[in-house]
């Protein structure tokens, strides 16, 4: 019998809450059934985005890693970069997963340029933020020619970094109307290597 009761109790939810789903009770508008992000925006799509960052990287003065030899005089190879990025991310309900390329030019230091291309996957956090990891392949080019052959270095990136833009001081949501939002990320080239870069991202 109890058995019975709660499959009628059910049917009864279902048939009172149907009518209430489909219009507002202030509005009288017409409910979406579509999956939402915690910021109220769509769960699933596809965000191009541009960046533009700053940052440092240094790489290790004692070791030859990362395919780079060592200096002859044993001096830190690192520089200050000012970099732009373009890519897209594809949301997948609270998570995300994206792709995206990067240029970036040393305005001091003994690095000439770095440009790359990485995969991105990680977490939408809260209304505005996102917490992701990164891995991909990067090349570095030095100003001081170290090697007979060529000057350009490839290797393993991987990286770790977060993005917000809060609603309060008007950079919108996390999607499509996200606006910009603050990146702050750290990436390492086989561990060889250390690049702190904080910057701004577009969505559109």
């Amino acid at each position: 019998m109890r058995k019975y009761l709660l499959t009628a109790a059910m049917a009864a939810c279902t048939v009172f809450a149907a009518p209430a789903m489909a219009q507002s009770s202030d509005t009288g508008a017409t409910a979406t059934s579509e999956p939402a992000a915690p910021d109220g925006s769509d769960a699933f799509g596809f965000e191009p985005y541009v960046a533009i960052m700053g940052g440092y990287a240094s790489f290790d003065r004692n070791l030859g890693g990362s395919g780079i030899p060592n200096r002859a005089n044993g001096a830190r190879r690192d520089g200050v970069l000012i970099e732009g990025i373009v890519g897209a991310n594809v949301p997948l309900g609270a998570f995300f997963v994206g792709v995206e390329g990067n240029v970036a030019k040393g305005v001091d230091g003994n690095i000439d340029w770095q440009y790359g291309v990485a995969g991105r996957a990680g977490l939408r956090a809260g209304e505005t933020g996102m917490i992701y990891a990164k891995a991909g392949y990067e090349w570095v080019n030095f100003t001081d020619g170290a090697v007979t052959g060529g000057n350009d270095y490839g290797d393993e990136v991987y990286g770790l970094g977060v993005e917000v833009g809060p609603r309060e001081i008007g950079l919108g949501g996390l999607t499509g109307e996200s606006g910009a939002r603050l990146r702050l990320e750290v990436t390492t080239r086989d561990f060889d290597s250390v690049r702190p870069m904080a910057g701004v991202v577009f969505h559109f």
